[in-house]
Parts: structure tokens; sequence; C-alpha cells
């Protein structure tokens, strides 16, 4: 147990590695502004880092796979957790290599996205995903009939008019049983021979190594159950807190004003729900989405400074459940009130919410 414990701590000092070479308080005086964030980003891109990063996560996966099978059943469950987090973390991590800012090579951050995080999890190839992310999310976000986001929020049944179980169920959306089909299917679409004969083999090795370190135990509880259903859930929970899906602002004018009317920020009072969040399913900037949405070419380790920068969205809720302002609660009026997404609505903007 205490051999696992190391290895864990030792993938976390591994890490490290990147977070200090990109920091915005290392070297240089702190960025005022994006154009000298970009400036300072480009100045320390490289291959070297990254590659640190992710093999920081498979080995901290490593040291959760041995808890699971010799830390007994509370073990067990903390490792399943943990696992789920990792997921999403390596999650995010990919997809700033979607968008070309992991690395110094836009190609050799495919490369390590695709063999450390799309083919282990079984992930669609990252091609298909920065079509769907990049070009169709990105510009459309929250446009009905356009945003590939908005539609599998609809397909869950987040939809203007949902009843109060309807909705429910659509935020636990991946724990049904539609839900954990459409899992299975995706998983499917990421495994099929028709994207590489190699990458069915690939997830199957991942998933032998999660068995060759911890057994069965670790294989079913640290591996299959978070990647069935509690990372989805994770994954859920994040698309949901990104915009204000079912009453965006129509704007134009600077991407940051655009996306001010359709973005939200979470906990912007809270700097210890921040600090969990952004440990657990909201990592890598993932907190900071208006920022991300507004220059999506700006790494993790920058976003922060560039909300400074160019301020906070419109909507700023101080919880996801609880609270006046809290997103759920947000969505559930939106959608009882029946506006569709997208349509301007009498009352809102930032002195209503």
């Amino acid at each position: 147990m205490g051999t696992y414990l190391l290895v864990i701590a030792a993938a976390i000092a591994v890490r490290q590695a990147d977070r200090w070479w990109f920091s915005p308080r290392r070297g240089a005086r702190p960025a005022g502004t994006r154009r000298d964030l970009m400036a300072l980003q480009r100045s320390r891109a490289n291959d070297i880092t990254p590659a640190l990063l992710m093999a920081g996560h498979w080995a901290e996966l490593a040291g959760w796979w041995g808890i699971a099978a010799h830390g007994g059943a509370a073990g067990a469950a903390v490792a399943a957790l943990a696992v789920a987090v990792k997921f999403r973390h390596l999650q995010e991590v990919s997809h700033f290599a979607v968008h070309g800012v992991l690395t110094r090579s836009p190609r050799g951050g495919t490369l390590l996205a695709e063999a450390l995080v799309h083919v282990p999890m079984g992930l669609v190839p990252v091609a298909v995903r920065r079509e769907r992310h990049v070009r169709q999310h990105h510009p459309n976000a929250t446009t009905p009939g356009a945003d590939p986001n908005l539609a599998d929020l609809e397909e869950a049944g987040l939809v203007p008019g949902v009843g109060p179980r309807r909705f429910a169920q659509g935020l636990l959306h991946p724990l049904t049983p539609a839900g954990i089909a459409g899992t299975c299917r995706s998983l499917a679409a990421g495994l099929s021979p028709r994207t590489g004969p190699w990458r069915l083999p690939a997830f199957a090795a991942a998933a032998g190594a999660a068995c060759a370190v911890g057994g069965w135990r670790a294989l079913l509880l640290a591996y299959v159950l978070p990647r069935l259903l509690l990372y989805p859930q994770l994954a859920w929970m994040s698309l949901i807190v990104e915009h204000r899906w079912f009453d965006a602002e129509p704007a134009a004018g600077t991407p940051a004003e655009v996306e001010a009317g359709r973005c939200l920020r979470l906990y912007p009072r809270s700097a210890a729900l921040a600090l969990l969040a952004r440990g657990t399913w909201l990592p890598y900037g993932d907190l900071f989405h208006y920022a991300h949405s507004a220059h999506p070419a700006v790494r993790w380790n920058y976003l922060p400074a560039l909300e400074r920068v160019i301020g906070m969205p419109h909507y700023t809720p101080s919880g996801l459940l609880a609270g006046p302002s809290a997103v759920v609660g947000h969505h559930r009026r939106a959608l009882g009130a029946g506006v569709p997404a997208g349509a301007p609505a009498a009352g809102r903007g930032a002195a209503a919410l």
C-alpha cells in the first residue's frame, strides 16, 4: 500500500515540471495584456514537459490501480473516484492538444493526445474531435441546430418546457440506461476498425495494464467503472457549467463581448470551491471557460491571468446546486420558461442574475 502511495506522490511531482515551466509567475514580470500572455506562451512552448505531464498522469493511474487492489473497500472506492478524476484531467489536457497549444508542434500534441488519451480511453480520433469541437462548437456555442454540444443536451431531454423529473434525469444522463448506452456507442465509434485497426488492441492493452497492476479489482473498479459511469458523469457536469445553454444573450462585437453573454463563470467568490473544482471535475482551465471561449489559443496556464484582463461574463453563479444564482436552478428556470436557446428574453443580463 505504501509503495503505491509513493508512486502517486512521485507521479504528481513529475507533472509539476510542466506547471513550473509554463508558470506566468516564473522569470519575467507578470504579463498585463493578452498579447503579453501569448508571447510568453510561445516563448515557453516545448514538446518535453507536456510528455512528462501525460506520463505523470498515467503513473498516478498505476498507483491508484494498486490502491484499488490492496486498499480494501475504502481504498477501492477512493481509487474509483480518483481514476474518474484522472480521466477528466487527461480529457482536458488533450482538449488543448485539439486546439494545437499543448506542445510546440501541433502534430506532436496530436500524437500525444492520441497515444495517451484518446486510444487508451476509447475516445474518437483527435481529428474527429477537432472538427466537432473547434470548427462546430466554438463558433456556434449555444446556437440551436449548429452547436453539437447543445444537441447532446437536447438529446438528453434538456429542452424548453421539460418537467422536473425529466430535468433531473437530464442532469444525471450518463448514469441512466440511455446515457450508458450512449457511452457504449461512443466507445464503439472510437474503437471502430475504420478509425484504425490498432485502436482496439491498444485500448485493451491499457485495460490489461490495470489488470496487471491490480488484478480484477483494479480492472473493474478502477478502470471499467470510472470509464463507463463516473468519468462520463464528471464530464457531463463540466458541460452543463460551460455556457448559458438555454438563455444565452445574442451579441455582436469582440470575442469577449460575444462570449460574455453566453458563458458563465462558476465560483468567482469562493477560492476554496474553485480550488476543489480545479482539482477534480473542472481541471486545466475548464473553470475558466469564458476566457477559453473568448481566446481558444491560450494555454490553460494563462487563463486565470487572461480572465483578469478581459473580466467576467455576465453570469457568475456562486454554486452548482444551491443558492439563488446556482447553475442548475438557472437552467431549470430558463427551460421552464420555454424560451428557445439563443432567443432574447426580457430582464436578462448581469443585473437580473
